[in-house]
């Protein structure tokens, strides 16, 4: 299988069942979202809605693939992504924690860019 298309499937795959967990016991008024642009090699899972008055939306992962990398944009998922990539058998060389600062991303075992 091409790397990047198995990416895309690991990815798609974690996004759907975390996804599905959030919405078995959901907060009335508040649906959990996967959203995948393959043509722009984008994955998200965002959560909006109302509970009660107050307005509920926002952003839980944002996963893309930028040069042949997988980019962790944001992960508040309680699992993490990138112990599913590395589960997985993806290399860190190829998992960029694009939420740390560029000058701090030496400091860990993954990808700097």
């Amino acid at each position: 299988m091409d790397k990047l298309i198995r990416y895309r499937t690991i990815i798609k795959r974690f996004i759907s069942q975390v996804a599905a967990l959030a919405n078995r016991q959901p907060t009335p008024g508040v649906i959990t979202l996967p959203v995948f642009d393959e043509g722009r090699d984008a994955y998200l899972l965002t959560h909006t809605g109302w509970a009660g008055r107050r307005r509920v939306h926002g952003t839980t992962l944002f996963v893309r693939l930028h040069e042949g990398k997988i980019w962790i944009e944001e992960d508040w998922t309680e699992e993490g992504i990138a112990n599913e990539l590395l589960n997985a058998g993806i290399p860190k060389s190829d998992i960029v924690l694009a939420f740390q600062h560029p000058e701090e991303r030496p400091l860990t075992e993954f990808a700097v860019a």
